[in-house]
Parts: structure tokens; C-alpha cells; sequence
């Protein structure tokens, strides 16, 4: 018989997942700032993303390597977005 690795169950990632999309939704209606809202919103989008890519995508066992591989474009995207801000704010 197989035996399941030690951890949450897949009904409790589901449960947390949706938890954490009406915290999501819960943030929208909070009296802040715009720029903070859509801070909290990517920050909780974040944690659901990790949430799934381990528990669903079984990336919680991988080589350490994915993890350089997953975070390069993630890296590159953040330069891409750094560098574009001067324009984004001083451009006509």
C-alpha cells in the first residue's frame, strides 16, 4: 500500500485557497489607499500561487534547481518593471 507524504491534505489547501480569495475580495472594501489594496491583493495572490504550485504541481519535493529556474523570469520581470518606471511616471 502507498503510503501519502506527511502534510495537509488537498481539501485543506482547497479550503485555504478560498479562504484566501475572500480575503482578497475582503481587501477591495477596505477604506485604503489604491496603490495599498492592490498591494494586499498581489501579496495574498502570491501566497495562493505558492500554495498551488506546491501542493498541486508536488513542486514541495523538487531539486532546489526549480526554484532558481521558476525565480529567474520573476527576476526579470521585477528589472523590467524597475527600469520601465521613469518612463511610466515622467513620460507625456
Amino acid at each position: 500500500m502507498e503510503q501519502h507524504p506527511l502534510g495537509p491534505s488537498y481539501v485543506a489547501i482547497w479550503v485555504w485557497l478560498v479562504a484566501l480569495l475572500f480575503v482578497g475580495l475582503a481587501v477591495a472594501f477596505l477604506p485604503l489607499t489604491k496603490s495599498t489594496v492592490l498591494l494586499l491583493i498581489f501579496e495574498v495572490a502570491l501566497v495562493k500561487a505558492v500554495l498551488v504550485a506546491r501542493y498541486y504541481m508536488h513542486l514541495r519535493g523538487e531539486h532546489p534547481l526549480i526554484y532558481v529556474i521558476a525565480g529567474v523570469p520573476v527576476l526579470l520581470c521585477i528589472g523590467m518593471v524597475l527600469t520601465l518606471i521613469p518612463d511610466i511616471v515622467f513620460g507625456k
